[in-house]
Parts: structure tokens; C-alpha cells; sequence
């Protein structure tokens, strides 16, 4: 018996499949463009506003090098502030995300009317940028890198918990699944079902946002924070552009120290 084909000039259902995924991808990558030209029209970025300013941006470049490497002893002791601050935020934002956590996973806490508001709290919470809680609470407290590390607390809270709570929802139900069946309380499912499976990605988050906070920590002194951004801000207004290259040389190192060291970390662990 011959195969029945397809009538002449008729495409048959996987030609015609193809063709409409390729005319979905033509669509979809059309649409970028079009969203990334609306928003450079809207935004004003044009290649020749780049071209002007490269001029500028050499001769800053001029001005930061070579860096004041006698500044070293100054910024040295609000470095370590700043650290400190990341430290302190970090962990505090981390031992809180840890309940919040668990009451946003559905399979943890089933009962939306709990978790569906603490999910709105904790959206809420994110969406405050660190700088506008260091101004807040400078504000309130005053200068000083007390109103640093609470920004830091609150900025650690919200990203630790969002990834924290993502994470338990896409652990493997079935330790959970066999502990309730034997008649497990549910504090002896979160402990012995839930933890094992989350802790590596919870240690991964907070170094992660440890990482950024020494990033965010360093430019909250912009707002009276504390830490290193109070000079970094002096150095600016007073146009020493070779004692701000020296602070952000500085940072960079640290970052890049604790970069690697949380990177050995985390692989350790995942």
C-alpha cells in the first residue's frame, strides 16, 4: 500500500506548525524592537549623546588616576564600618525572612488568608528602595550608620524571603508527604522535611545578598548612613575625583574578596 500524501500545494500540520512557531519568534523579536526604540526615543538615548560625552568621561578618567593612595588610612576605618553594617543587616534581615518564609509557601502554609498577606507585606517591602529606607530612617534616628543597618535589615528581609519561600515551594514533596502520613506534627515536618531541603538555597541567598549589601552599603552613606559613601560623597563635592578612585578601588577588592569566598561556598553546599 503507498503512503497517502498530502494534497498538492497543501501543507501538512507539522509544516504548518513551523511556520507559525517561526512567525510567533518573527513577532516576538519584532516587538522587542520596538519596545527598546520607544523607549530610547522616549528616554532621550541616542548614539550621539554617547559620542559627546566620551570626551568628558576621558578627562574624569584623567582626573581619577592615578588614585591618592595616602587616602588609604582615612577611608579605612569608615570601610570597616560599612562591612560591619552589611554584616549586621544582612543577618538580622536573614533571621527575619526565615518565619516570613514559611508563612508565604503554600505548601507550607496552605491557608491563604495568611499567606497571601504576608506575601502582600512582604511585596510591599521590596518594592522601598534601600536608599529611601536609609533616608527614612536617617531621619528618624539621625546620622550615622544605626539608620544604615536598619535600611540594610529591611533591603535583606524582602530579597531573602522572596527567594526563600520560592525555593521551599519548589522543594520534593514526598519527605513532607511521608512524615504527615506517619502523624508528624507540622514544626517536626519543617524541621526534619522542610530545613534539609531548603537550607543550602537559604545560605546561598544570604550570601548573595550579602554581596549586594556591601555594594548598597557603601552608597548609603550618600544619605547619612554612615559607612564609606559619606566620604565618597566628600570626595565628590570637593572634586577629588583620585581619592574617589581610591575608595572604589578599595571596594571593589572587598567585593571581590567575599565574591570569591561566598562563591567557594556556595559551591560546597549546592
Amino acid at each position: 500500500m503507498k503512503p497517502v500524501t498530502p494534497a498538492s500545494g497543501k501543507k501538512s500540520p507539522p509544516d504548518m506548525q513551523l511556520t507559525t512557531q517561526r512567525y510567533k519568534r518573527i513577532a516576538t523579536w519584532l516587538l522587542i524592537v520596538i519596545v527598546l526604540v520607544l523607549c530610547s526615543i522616549q528616554t532621550k538615548v541616542t548614539p550621539y549623546q554617547l559620542i559627546v560625552g566620551l570626551p568628558q568621561m576621558g578627562s574624569l578618567l584623567q582626573e581619577m588616576i592615578p588614585p591618592d593612595w595616602s587616602y588609604v588610612p582615612t577611608i579605612w576605618g569608615p570601610m570597616l564600618e560599612t562591612i560591619q553594617i552589611a554584616i549586621v543587616g544582612t543577618t538580622l534581615g536573614g533571621i527575619i525572612a526565615v518565619p516570613v518564609a514559611l508563612l508565604c509557601a503554600y505548601n507550607i502554609m496552605p491557608n491563604k488568608l495568611v499567606s497571601i498577606p504576608m506575601r502582600i507585606v512582604l511585596n510591599l517591602v521590596r518594592t522601598v528602595p534601600d536608599l529611601l529606607f536609609a533616608s527614612i530612617f536617617v531621619a528618624i534616628f539621625g546620622i550615622g550608620p544605626f539608620a544604615g543597618m536598619l535600611a540594610l535589615v529591611f533591603f535583606s528581609f524582602g530579597i531573602i524571603a522572596k527567594l526563600t519561600f520560592e525555593a521551599i515551594e519548589a522543594i520534593d514533596p514526598g519527605p513532607l508527604e511521608a512524615m504527615t502520613a506517619v502523624g508528624a506534627s507540622r514544626m517536626q515536618v519543617i524541621i526534619f522535611g522542610v530545613v534539609p531541603q531548603a537550607l543550602p538555597y537559604f545560605i546561598s541567598y544570604f550570601l548573595y545578598t550579602f554581596e549586594v549589601n556591601i555594594r548598597a552599603a557603601s552608597v548609603l552613606g550618600l544619605v547619612g548612613a554612615g559607612g564609606i559613601g559619606l566620604l565618597l560623597d566628600r570626595s565628590l563635592g570637593l572634586f577629588r575625583y583620585d581619592r574617589a578612585s581610591m575608595i572604589i578601588l578599595l571596594t571593589l577588592v572587598i567585593v571581590l574578596v567575599i565574591d570569591y569566598g561566598s562563591t567557594r561556598i556556595r559551591r560546597k553546599l549546592l
